[in-house]
């Protein structure tokens, strides 16, 4: 079995709550200050995809690049029962 064919990517944005904990920020002031409309912080706190534009402005009012705000993580998909995936592959 190829591995490959069985690791979907997931996004992930801990990084972007730990730098606002660490700034003192809390999510609605970043919503408030970035604009970000209030089904878009849900879908940031549910990991799933927002436009690049979004994260554009959440990067420019945090003065970070994206990679400082966000991950992609791999997702283990059910096929592969082995257990034996290490992500640093």
């Amino acid at each position: 079995m190829d591995l490959k064919e069985d690791v979907n990517l997931t996004i992930s944005y801990n990084r972007l709550w730990k730098l606002l904990v660490d700034r003192k920020m809390s999510k609605a002031d970043l919503r408030k200050i970035a604009g970000i409309a209030p089904n878009t912080m849900t879908k940031l706190r549910r990991d799933q995809e927002v436009t690049l534009t979004v994260l554009g402005r959440i990067c420019d009012v945090l003065n970070v690049n994206i990679g400082d705000i966000m991950e992609f993580l791999p997702e283990i998909s059910q096929n592969d029962t082995s257990g034996n995936y290490d992500a640093e592959k």
